[in-house]
């Protein structure tokens, strides 16, 4: 090949997906023992790609799988951006359902198809391959940018919390920038400025010491069952009023421009349904189904078990019964609260005869951030930029305990910049991330620190 011949020369774009494809086919899975060679395997590939960059890299002090921690020269008078990602993924399982190998990269359709493609391998590389672009163009970068990359994430993050609080003035930071999530829709780049929170819970009620005749015994013995179905219709009265007392005390309601931003969203309920394979949406009365997912507390039944479950009858009256719950919870609501409201709505309703157990399990308040803060503006640009198109501004039902603990504990901003799709089956089979956004991604992660430098 002569000097001035570049045809065996791998486009930018090439080598972009190369990288990704080689962290693809890793198996960090964080859940599985057998696999915890290969999420230390994984922490080595980024780590050593932070340090090719130029970066100064170090892992944080944990018993658990290792916390990269990477960052760039100061820039005095700029803002600082703090890159948070994940490095392990799910397990594939069921295995039989995938139509290639979870970790054999697989492009389908303009989609690559593997397990972590979009949680969050994907995802977290475009900021890896943003930054790395912006150097080799610029030489330097016009702010400082810090990565904080775990491998716990998974598994629930269990040391992270923990590490941050530890490090906060290595940590420190204006915005903090978070990509593992979705746009709203294809072609709708979407800002997604809150998440709800969570109080879940377990029930149990206890009845006689065992298993009774339901013949001999019914109607002269409390049924757990029974009583627990009751518990339960108590929790959310017909027009989807949650009625655990003090639980709306502190909510925050939503503004005018919020709901008008969400009912100008291509929102089409119809193909909601359908999507859904349901002939109906039910709720909290007075809010559309948007407002609902996103905005809005809600009460769900997880799991539920007691009494026979066998093939045939049984007449059985159970010795006891139990159920998981969910609240998912909005900005002001604490988690605390909660529970205390719970017991003294669910104790008084417990008939004789039975004992009533409230488990409290993990909880995290809501978070949302403000639309007029200069950092949203720096993202929207910079979207547009990568996107070509401005992006809405969501919120989201579920919940990211961590975001939280980043603006609790760092004091900052936090910009959550999804590029996958909700159709990319997270966490399921076929596990799957467009190629197109994955080098959009790049672009408006290059775009988004020139733009937050305009900040400072």
């Amino acid at each position: 090949m002569s000097q001035t011949d570049t045809s065996a020369v791998p486009s930018e774009s090439a080598q972009h997906e190369a990288a990704l494809f080689e962290l693809l086919r890793i198996p960090s899975v964080s859940a599985d023992s057998r696999h915890k060679p290969d999420v230390a395997r994984a922490a080595d590939w980024v780590e050593a790609r932070l340090r090719g960059m130029g970066l100064a890299v170090e892992r944080l002090a944990t018993p658990g799988a290792p916390i990269l921690f990477a960052q760039s020269p100061p820039v005095p008078g700029k803002p600082v951006a703090l890159i948070y990602g994940h490095y392990d993924v799910q397990p594939p399982d069921p295995l039989d359902e995938w139509q290639s190998p979870p970790f054999e990269p697989t492009v389908r359709d303009g989609n690559v198809y593997a397990r972590g493609a979009t949680d969050d391998k994907g995802q977290m590389l475009t900021h890896v391959l943003g930054v790395e672009s912006l150097l080799k163009a610029e030489d330097k970068l016009p702010i400082q940018v810090k990565f904080l990359i775990e491998g716990e994430e998974e598994v629930g993050s269990e040391h992270l919390e923990a590490a941050v609080g530890a490090n906060r003035d290595k940590l420190a930071c204006d915005v903090v920038v978070v990509s593992d999530s979705s746009q709203f829709a294809p072609g709708v780049p979407a800002i997604t400025y809150g998440l709800r929170g969570i109080a879940y819970y377990e029930l149990f009620v206890e009845g006689p010491k065992q298993d009774l005749h339901s013949g001999s015994f019914g109607g002269g013995v409390t049924n757990p069952v029974n009583t627990l179905a009751k518990l339960l219709a108590a929790l959310v009265d017909s027009d989807g009023r949650i009625q655990v007392p003090g639980f709306y005390d502190n909510v925050e309601p939503l503004t005018d421009r919020e709901r008008a931003e969400f009912a100008r969203l291509p929102f089409d309920e119809e193909r909601f349904k359908k999507q859904l394979n349901v002939d109906g949406v039910t709720g909290e009365k007075g809010f559309t189904t948007l407002e609902r997912r996103w905005a809005r507390p809600t009460c769900d039944v997880n799991g539920i078990w007691g009494g026979y479950q066998g093939e045939g009858a049984k007449t059985v009256l159970p010795a006891r019964a139990g159920a998981k719950v969910s609240f998912r919870l909005v900005p002001n609501q604490d988690p605390e609260k909660i529970t205390a409201g719970l017991r003294k709505l669910l104790e008084p309703l417990v008939p004789p005869g039975a004992k009533l157990t409230i488990k409290p399990h993990h909880g995290a308040p809501g978070v949302k951030f403000s639309l007029e803060s200069p950092y949203m503006a720096a993202a929207t640009a910079a979207i547009e930029a990568g996107f070509g198109a401005k992006p809405v501004f969501m919120r989201e039902g579920g919940s990211i305990p961590i975001v939280g603990t980043f603006a609790r504990e760092l004091d900052a901003d936090v910009l959550l910049l999804g590029w996958g799709l909700d159709d990319d089956n997270t966490h399921s089979p076929n596990e799957k991330f467009n190629l197109g956004d994955f080098h959009r991604g790049i672009k408006a992660s290059a775009a988004l620190w020139t733009h937050l430098a305009n900040c400072g």
